[in-house]
């Protein structure tokens, strides 16, 4: 059990990080680019394959409001992710510079507009699976899953991620990213590298805990709509014994 639980932990997290090292391309040059790049989709299709059943159940069951955001979410983000490999192989110059593809600008755009959306997506990815992360968490830790102080801790620590997460967006511009903008605002990494990937963590940490909590909301409603559809029939039923009385 505890090596089948670091195993779904490990993967998603090397991917992360491979994620953020590829987004560090005027730091890392070409070649360590898209070596990290090849690396990345080389996991991504062992992530896929580890949660092949996911795909096999899409057409099983009900879809209740839940299930139909969390397909949305994933939709979008497989679209982006194939938008990333396609354009990473046609503007290769390293790994595949000898496939007789030939190189485009306006692809590079696209290329990177689509990592910046995947940033985001996969920070909506993480907060979706986020009571799934922290219950694994606590299996391979043997912590106890009701602990009020340290709920009250993770939620304060939320709140400060989700601040740094909402600067973070504004120094590294990525709201102008993100709509396709031009900028002339590179990050300087002469001047420092280790905050540059802080802030990335920040801008995937915001999503995450927007979408977490969000979640959370949706099922808590989910949970009470029932209770108060009883309690209404109850209610309704009671008024007509009032009345034949």
């Amino acid at each position: 059990m505890k090596t089948i639980v670091v195993k779904r932990l490990a993967l998603p997290a090397a991917m992360a990080a491979l994620l953020l090292l590829a987004l560090a391309y005027w730091w890392l040059e070409n070649l360590p680019h898209e070596i990290f790049g090849t690396a990345l989709f080389a996991l991504l299709a062992w992530h896929i394959a580890v949660n092949r059943i996911w795909f096999m159940n899409l057409f099983r069951g009900d879809y209740d409001r839940r299930r139909v955001i969390t397909l949305v979410l994933h939709l979008l983000l497989i679209a982006n992710m194939a938008v990333l490999l396609v354009t990473s192989i046609v503007i290769s110059k390293s790994v595949f510079g000898l496939l007789p593809i030939p190189d485009s600008i306006y692809l590079r755009d696209v290329h990177w507009f689509a990592a910046y959306w995947v940033m985001i997506i996969v920070g909506v990815h993480l907060g979706l699976h986020w009571t799934r992360v922290m219950a694994m968490m606590r299996t391979t830790l043997r912590l106890s899953p009701d602990n009020p102080p340290r709920t009250f801790v993770l939620r304060i620590a939320a709140a400060i991620l989700a601040g740094f997460g909402a600067w973070s967006f504004s120094v590294l511009g990525v709201w102008a990213k993100l709509t396709f903008t031009y900028s002339l605002d590179f990050w300087d990494f002469d001047a420092s590298v280790t905050p540059f990937f802080g802030h990335w963590a920040g801008v995937v940490g915001l999503p995450a805990i927007i979408t977490h909590y969000g979640m959370m909301v949706l099922r808590n409603h989910r949970r009470t709509a029932p209770a108060g559809r009883q309690q209404s029939r109850l209610s309704a039923g009671a008024s007509k014994e009032a009345a034949r009385a």
